[in-house]
């Protein structure tokens, strides 16, 4: 009777664990063929002299030393997408906390403000907000003739390398909703009583933001920190789709290089090698942004 409930016992797990891998299946085969495969073989192209439908051809090291000694373009896009990254990180993370730390009030309608506010961010990396603010900021756009009708004639944003990127950058920095809304949620969960005690130790509230506030959020600002440096140095749509890269390669981040690279010139083993550059550059920010996190992170189970 035993050995007959431990074989149906079996039977039954055997069969429960064949239904998990088949709901396992569609995942399995995305993360396989969709991102696994692709990243090995974008690593094994970077090695290869390789035109889409031709042979590859076996190079070494070539595609990085090319990218590194020869192409101007390179470095010009790296200086851009860190210029990028830089702008818009800060600003975005900076904004979100502000807007945060307003919308953390017992207010008549603050429900309905915090969507408003958040509601930028459900359109983020969309290319039909992207077409708006570049219509909103070309020559004739509606920025361009509000500047001109208050005496400020002769502004171009879009065809200016001078503000071309910071106008971009804008676009990032207005779609803060994400972290504003992970942002609130650790504001809240701030213990009220803390507040309490440096009010009676008579701290005023410039204190309590840097010795209270700022470190019981920290974990969640780095993650917000984290989080955006990776979208940021990736970003492709919002500067390809308003500018191409353009004016004079103002705006011509690594994503629009590895671009035109890989399915304009169809020089597929260069551009997974600029891929690869460009994961290494992320690789280092985080494990820089990892490092320092040890000053200035605070996490509760710490003593």
């Amino acid at each position: 009777m035993k050995e007959t409930d431990s074989t149906r016992m079996k039977q039954h797990y055997s069969k429960r664990d064949y239904k998990a891998y088949l709901y396992l299946l569609p995942w399995l085969f995305g993360f396989f063929a969709l991102q696994l495969y692709p990243f090995i073989m974008s690593f094994i192209y970077s090695f290869n002299d390789y035109t889409v439908g031709g042979k590859m051809n076996f190079v070494g090291l070539g595609n990085y030393i090319q990218l590194m000694t020869k192409d101007r373009d390179f470095w010009n896009s790296l200086k851009v997408t860190i210029l990028f990254a830089l702008y818009t990180v800060p600003g975005k993370v900076i904004l979100a906390l502000l807007v945060a730390m307003f919308l953390n009030r017992n207010i008549r309608g603050i429900n309905l403000i915090r969507t408003v506010y958040y509601i930028p961010s459900l359109f983020g990396g969309s290319i039909a907000v992207a077409l708006l603010w570049r219509l909103m900021f070309m020559d004739n756009g509606i920025i361009v003739t509000a500047l001109s009708h208050l005496g400020l004639k002769n502004v171009t944003f879009l065809g200016s390398p001078r503000l071309a990127l910071p106008t971009i950058t804008a676009l990032e920095v207005w779609q803060f909703g994400s972290s504003m809304v992970m942002l609130l949620a650790a504001l809240k969960n701030v213990p009220k009583e803390l507040y309490e005690a440096a009010d009676i130790d008579g701290a005023n509230k410039f204190v309590e933001f840097f010795h209270i506030t700022l470190p019981q959020i920290s974990p969640i600002l780095f993650f917000a920190l984290l989080n955006q440096m990776i979208q940021e140095l990736q970003n492709f749509t919002t500067p390809y789709t308003i500018t191409n890269g353009g004016p004079r390669k103002a705006t011509n981040v690594l994503g629009i290089l590895l671009y035109k690279q890989g399915f304009s010139y169809f020089k597929m083993g260069y551009a997974s090698a600029i891929s690869w550059v460009e994961f290494t550059i992320i690789l280092l920010f985080t494990l820089v942004l990892f490092g320092t996190s040890k000053f200035w992170v605070h996490y509760a189970d710490e003593t």
